[in-house]
């Protein structure tokens, strides 16, 4: 065995020290890129992502008929299953038979709290939140019935203020929202409690279709998807537009001086959508994290599976997205291998 200059053996130390920056480098060296699809998930949609400790974890609809699946990376590209977030089954109080749509998770106080929406028996889809000590679960529910309004409410989405004050932003479902007789999905915002439990006082209304690109000359129109990020005291809100199986399914923005609003769409939207000429369709249902390296941004959105024949099967892909003179853009959608 091979002394060192002091002539002693190589210490298990050194050993150690030398494998770690070899897996370090390596680790660099795996996360330079990526390429959309990123992971190898399919069938899924709406991804949400959340970075804590390090570790990125996404959340999807991805087990409609009971709860949710979870996905753990350390780069944002190479993901593993992490399991069953969510399990209704498993739940002594079961109010929801299917439709498991769009799970997000907000990291409070330690602790790690689910939004998504799910059929009730009923037959109205409801907004519920879970309540976790892991990202990765078990959840289970503190409020089934968080939106005490009348209708079908999906696509929960929790924002907390510089002044700790927490709203969620939530849709008024277009199954149960007839406007002018044209089933038409509407945008509300809410304060909550500060221990997430519950909603205070009356829900704010935001915007609806208005835009040209939103599908305006159709019978049942789509707002969804909502993700409020703040920068220099302004308030973007990124929201989906038309319907996510085909695709026209596609990102816009709205910005307000307020949290609760008034939010105007920007006037060339969308910012986000199909490049059919590079195999991407409807590109949309975003969240927005912070990449490897702690400092750009990054949306978070899904494409269809299959380009030539869109349906609900859908996978994950990342871009770039900054602020450029107060506009927010994103470098894609992208189909070529991207540097971080």
């Amino acid at each position: 065995m091979k002394l060192n200059k002091f002539g002693g053996l190589l210490t298990i130390f050194s050993l150690i020290l030398i494998s770690t920056i070899i897996f370090r480098d390596l680790e660099i060296k795996a996360t330079e890129s990526y390429q959309n699809p990123v992971g190898e998930m399919s069938n899924i949609g709406d991804p949400f992502v959340l970075k804590t400790n390090d570790e990125y974890y996404m959340y999807a609809t991805s087990e409609p008929n009971f709860g949710f699946r979870v996905w753990r990376s350390n780069d944002l590209v190479d993901w593993v299953d992490a399991g069953v977030a969510l399990d209704h089954r498993t739940f002594e109080n079961k109010w929801a038979t299917y439709d498991f749509w769009a799970p997000e998770v907000f990291e409070h106080e330690n602790e790690y709290y689910m939004t998504y929406s799910a059929r009730a028996y009923n037959g109205s889809l409801r907004t519920a939140i879970a309540k976790s000590e892991s990202p990765t679960g078990p959840f289970e529910d503190i409020n089934s019935d968080l939106i005490e309004e009348k209708g079908s409410y999906i696509d929960a989405h929790i924002f907390k203020d510089d002044d700790d004050k927490i709203y969620m932003y939530y849709v008024k479902d277009n199954s149960e929202n007839i406007i002018n007789g044209i089933k038409t999905s509407e945008m509300f915002v809410q304060e909550m409690s500060s221990d997430l439990s519950s909603l205070v006082g009356e829900p704010t209304f935001l915007f609806g279709p208005s835009q040209e690109w939103e599908g305006l000359e159709g019978d049942i129109l789509w707002n969804e998807g909502p993700f409020v990020l703040k920068h220099e005291d302004k308030y973007y809100l990124t929201y989906s537009a038309n319907y996510y199986g085909g695709p026209e399914y596609a990102v816009g923005y709205a910005v307000s001086d307020n949290p609760l609003g008034p939010f105007e769409k920007y006037k060339d939207n969308p910012i986000l959508s199909s490049d059919l000429e590079n195999g991407i369709s409807g590109p949309g249902h975003n969240s927005i994290t912070v990449g490897p390296n702690n400092e750009e941004l990054y949306i978070v959105y899904h494409i269809h599976t299959d380009p030539d024949n869109p349906t609900g099967d859908r996978r994950m892909a990342i871009d770039p997205i900054y602020f450029e003179d107060g506009i927010l853009k994103v470098d894609g959608p992208s189909s070529e291998e991207k540097e971080f």
